[in-house]
């Protein structure tokens, strides 16, 4: 399983600093949808992957609309994954995939707030990778439970990463429900010791079952 470490919220310089941190160690870095808002694709994703070239950048879009344009910009600006709302049209989300393609890129399908009829029509993009999410905003939301919901939705092979709330304790549960990506926020960025924080996790994905 591979650890994907979202950074967001944050000015682009902490950026930078939490990255030169974990460079190596995280499989995947997501550059936030906040970040990007506030700095934009080339003040952020490509200013960062420039400094580390040979890191897998993820560019958390949330694409809804102008589906081509936006992905063609992430990936021009550096990104290696960026990502579209599973809500979006299915136009919108064919366009991502088709761009990814052209680029030699991945596209990440956010299931935030999808309901389960739609998350089974989306199974015909097979080459996706499927977020299950949990709300940030949702305070009280059970992300187990969810998981467990959204699965029997997306039965069948899938590539599935799950985000909002996930801790180092929950590894064996996802390795177990076949979660292929782990995004892991707050819980390591504001954590005192970020290299610390992403060893515990690696230390927990390497667990046998």
């Amino acid at each position: 399983m591979k650890l994907q470490l979202a950074i967001d919220r944050v000015s682009v310089e902490k950026a930078i600093n939490l990255i030169s941190q974990v460079h190596g160690r995280a499989d995947i870095i997501e550059i936030g949808t906040s970040l990007i808002k506030e700095y934009g694709l080339y003040g952020s994703v490509q200013k960062i992957k420039r400094l580390f070239p040979d890191q897998t950048f993820l560019a958390d879009l949330k694409t809804a609309d102008e589906g081509e344009y936006e992905f063609r910009t992430a990936f021009k600006a550096g990104a290696d994954i960026a990502t579209v709302m599973g809500y979006a049209s299915d136009e919108t989300i064919s366009a991502c995939g088709s761009v990814a393609h052209e680029f030699h890129k991945e596209y990440m399908i956010d299931l935030l707030q999808v309901p389960s009829f739609r998350i089974k029509q989306l199974k015909v993009f097979q080459d996706a990778i499927f977020c299950i999410h949990l709300p940030s905003d949702e305070k009280k939301g059970n992300l187990k439970k969810l998981i467990e919901e959204t699965s029997k939705s997306i039965s069948g092979k899938r590539r599935i990463a799950v985000a909002g709330g996930v801790t180092s304790q929950m590894m064996g549960f996802l390795k177990a429900a076949g979660c292929e990506i782990a995004i892991v926020g707050s819980a390591i960025t504001k954590s005192g010791d970020i290299r610390h924080a992403v060893d515990s996790f690696y230390k927990e994905i390497s667990k046998e079952a």
